[in-house]
């Protein structure tokens, strides 16, 4: 049967227009054909998907690995059949009050369109006016997981901003400091100088089953403190599943709604405690929903509180599932034979990146690293993601239908704010 071809946009759920100036663009090349993919914190991500669930191509992007949270939940599964039937209030009443809304501004300048010109810029040279000034503002969710006001949210809502404000459930609005922010997995964490904050309680999003009831609260399109129910859809949504092949998260998903504005807020359990942290949407579905699961936020957020930055290991290889459809593709179009039909088949190696000083090739089918078999990019994203940086990785390749050894040294992932 032809398979059909849907398209899908992913946006994240943060309600800022000035956030669209910002992107970190990631190009993508599917054999056969190109696809490109660009995101910002807050843009549109357009990703042709098929029905077939055919893998689309990847750059290095290991997935985040979770630590075990000190504060592990029972993984018992609450029901609610027999129980009170207003078990969401108790809920609310419990973590409404730790739940914050979080306004930035940035300012930015920009010429007139029309000083651009070629031919103004000509007659004028260095005459032209000054760039006018313009301040954007955006606002998201975030929540207390400290008493003395450390605040967790999405990097895309702080991500640029000259400033940030926290308004607390009781009314206060008080200044905020980015203490870190990591765009790798879109976690930030803020400071506000105040004490004696209520909490959240974290669970352990490492025992999620699929079907269990969930809440959302935050601040959908200025509407604050907005309660949402529903169930956990699935857990393992991989980045390139939901087409942000930047970031290195295996997402929750959930059909409890979920609007621009919900950034950075809790995503929580029939508990009380919060599993995740609501991220992202798909443009013009219903109920597809994702959130970073509460380890992988809770893991980051304590690296960015005591170091202020988190460096995760890369290769600098993009790269595509193999299977049967992508060699006929390959051999059809490219004529180049493969001998294989599975492994991860390399598409682009970074210039000057870990993978191209190794001597890795576009066109390798690796088939493991250190003696792990790889058959899905997930799997290389984890294992990667799971070394150290400056320790070498072994990995088994297939050139040219023979197989070679090369030795490839993680580096840090290079991001924009890498120097900070």
């Amino acid at each position: 049967m032809k398979s059909e071809n849907y398209k899908i946009t992913l946006k994240y759920i943060y309600t800022n227009p000035w956030w669209q100036q910002i992107s970190s663009k990631l190009r993508l090349i599917l054999l056969g054909g190109a696809a490109m993919a660009s995101l910002t914190g807050c843009q549109q991500i357009a990703n042709s998907l098929n029905a077939n669930k055919s893998n689309p191509p990847a750059i290095d992007q290991p997935q985040a690995t979770t630590a075990i949270n000190t504060q592990i939940a029972p993984p018992a599964i609450i029901t609610t059949s027999g129980g009170d039937p207003n078990f969401v209030v108790g809920v609310v009443q419990k973590v409404g009050p730790a739940v914050v809304r979080i306004d930035s501004a940035r300012t930015v300048s920009q010429a007139p369109d029309e000083f651009n010109d070629p031919l103004f810029r000509r007659f004028f040279g260095d005459r032209l006016p000054e760039p006018r000034q313009r301040v954007e503002r955006g606002s998201g969710s975030g929540f207390i997981i400290n008493s003395n006001g450390q605040i967790l949210t999405n990097s895309h809502v702080v991500d640029g901003a000259d400033s940030v404000t926290v308004t607390l459930k009781d009314g206060r609005t008080i200044n905020g400091k980015v203490m870190g922010e990591d765009q790798v997995t879109d976690v930030a964490v803020i400071q506000i100088d105040t004490t004696n904050l209520p909490t959240v309680s974290l669970g352990n999003s490492d025992v999620l089953q699929p079907g269990e009831a969930v809440i959302a609260i935050g601040n959908p399109l200025g509407l604050n403190n907005t309660v949402t129910s529903g169930i956990l859809s699935a857990t393992g949504r991989s980045s390139s599943d939901i087409g942000a092949t930047d970031k290195r998260v295996d997402y929750i998903q959930t059909d409890a709604a979920i609007n621009p504005g919900n950034s950075g807020g809790p995503l929580l359990n029939a508990r009380g405690e919060v599993i995740g942290m609501n991220t992202a949407i798909i443009k013009g579905a219903q109920g597809l929903g994702f959130a970073i699961p509460i380890n992988t936020a809770q893991r980051i957020a304590q690296e960015l509180i005591t170091k202020g930055r988190v460096e995760h290991p890369y290769l600098g290889i993009q790269m595509v599932t193999l299977t049967p459809e992508i060699r006929e593709r390959v051999q059809t179009r490219l004529g180049i034979n493969l001998a294989t039909d599975k492994g991860i088949l390399l598409i682009d190696v970074v210039s000057r990146s870990p993978a191209a000083t190794a001597g890795l090739k576009a066109g390798d089918i690796i088939q493991s690293i250190s003696n792990q078999p790889v058959n899905k990019i997930e799997d290389v994203q984890k294992i990667v993601e799971s070394s150290k940086i400056g320790t070498p990785l072994q990995l088994q390749v297939q050139r040219n239908n023979q197989i070679v050894q090369v030795a490839v040294t993680p580096a840090a992932f290079p991001t924009k704010r890498a120097s900070n």
